[in-house]
């Protein structure tokens, strides 16, 4: 059972920065792909951002391109979204996630289906 710790979120104001992480319980983390999502009160859970482990290739929501950035580091096995400029729209609980990195990853990782595991959600707010 892979278990992911997520930590980093919090009360901030319009234009700050936070850094989410995710912490990943899998030794063969090459196997894997991470997706970082987020769901707002009354809200669908949508997509944030995603990558897989052994890939330099990054994928983001056009809204948040050029503000987040989605980063790991394999030798710790944890994920990272660093969050910059952040707007009171990007108020939401966000969640990271692993699946394998197979084709039908590659095909649909905009949607919670190709993850398996996830992780216990962090809470952010911004302020106007």
């Amino acid at each position: 059972q892979v278990q992911l710790v997520e930590s980093g979120g919090g009360l901030v104001q319009a234009g700050d920065s936070l850094r989410l992480s995710c912490e990943v319980s899998e030794q063969t983390i090459d196997r894997y792909a991470m997706g970082w999502f987020r769901q707002a009160p009354g809200k669908e859970r949508e997509f944030v951002a995603a990558f897989r482990w052994n890939s330099r290739s990054t994928y983001y929501k056009d809204s948040v391109k050029g503000r987040f950035t989605a980063s790991r580091d394999k030798d710790k096995k944890t994920g990272y979204l660093e969050m910059n400029s952040l707007k009171p729209e990007d108020t939401a609980t966000y969640y990271c996630a692993v699946g394998l990195a197979t084709p039908d990853w590659l095909r649909m990782y905009k949607t919670p289906r190709p993850y398996d595991y996830w992780g216990q959600g962090t809470q952010v707010t911004v302020s106007s």
